[in-house]
């Protein structure tokens, strides 16, 4: 691969809300109230991070998805144009509700609490041919959210690259934690393969991520295990490689990894050596967390190399 300028990201996701309370003096417990330090309303869902973020770094994104004909759809409208995302073919639905997810954020940690809403209705055929006409690449992340789509989506990656895409996937997290055996045969379509350390151990029940790596290893899908404060991690050659963490001064992680997929994604999309692509990736997740929420501090192509420069 040589480095070059691409045609367009086509994110095809979930579009919801994130209400981020962030600073949590403890932990959530039934029948008692926890104070939070700030609390923010922030563009959600992995699949709307990864395009902002995309979209932050220079790159021309179109979006699709489905949402509702209500007050969270059209804030979640508005950022995404807001953004300079191409989203043409989203249209309002008023017998849809827009999803919203909770972010509860600790100085630890975070945990989400997600209404679905209309993740769960789009599906493959949803998604036209002259989309996928107009991109370069294919991104979908929420791959256990998207009950719809994952049903068909082997359908959607074959005529997307049918039409010359290339394709890459965010599983997220299985709320109902069954992580069924259908996305092994999806990764055989895909080339990039972005989860995260825990899902990954879910996935394949090895707590070693090189075990667990070497577990989905089907010959052609990159797999890049995303690691928070460790960094991340690709078998290479049949030896683990791996990126640390770039320290910055953090302030909630919400969206980190979607802006890590961003990150990546640029990098590899213009054909650079696959440890730059891990240290953009290290980067964009990093430098996201300066803000609250997963939107609200995404890294600029200059930041990156900025941040990046100074690693050296």
């Amino acid at each position: 691969m040589t480095r070059s300028t691409p045609k367009r990201v086509l994110v095809v996701g979930e579009v919801n809300v994130d209400l981020v309370l962030k600073g949590l003096h403890a932990e959530p417990a039934p029948g008692q109230e926890v104070l939070a330090d700030d609390f923010l309303m922030t563009p959600g869902s992995s699949s709307m991070i990864c395009a902002m973020g995309l979209a932050r770094l220079g790159n021309a994104v179109a979006f699709h998805g489905r949402l509702g004909a209500d007050a969270w759809g059209s804030y979640c409208l508005d950022a995404l144009r807001d953004a300079g995302i191409d989203v043409a073919s989203l249209q309002p639905e008023a017998a849809l509700r827009t999803g919203i997810t909770v972010s509860l954020s600790t100085p630890r940690d975070r945990s989400l609490v997600t209404f679905s809403g209309a993740i769960a209705a789009l599906r493959a055929e949803d998604v036209s041919d002259a989309l996928l006409a107009g991109a370069g690449h294919l991104h979908v992340s929420s791959f256990y959210l998207q009950k719809a789509l994952r049903a068909d989506i082997r359908q959607l990656f074959a005529r997307a690259r049918k039409a010359g895409l290339t394709l890459s996937l965010d599983p997220g997290f299985d709320p109902e934690q069954r992580w069924g055996d259908d996305l092994r045969g999806v990764l055989e379509d895909v080339d990039v393969f972005l989860p995260n350390e825990e899902e990954l151990r879910a996935l394949t029940g090895e707590n070693h991520v090189r075990k667990a790596l070497a577990a989905l290893d089907n010959g052609r899908t990159l797999i890049v295990a995303k690691r928070g404060r460790q960094g991340c991690a690709v078998l290479h050659d049949g030896k683990l490689l791996v990126a640390p963490a770039l320290a910055v001064e953090a302030v909630d992680s919400t969206g980190a990894g979607d802006s890590f997929d961003a990150g990546f994604l640029h990098a590899w999309l213009r054909g650079l050596p696959l440890r730059d692509c891990l240290r953009w990736g290290n980067a964009c997740g990093s430098l996201s967390t300066r803000g609250i929420g997963g939107t609200t501090r995404q890294a600029t192509a200059a930041e990156v190399t900025a941040l990046l420069a100074g690693a050296a």
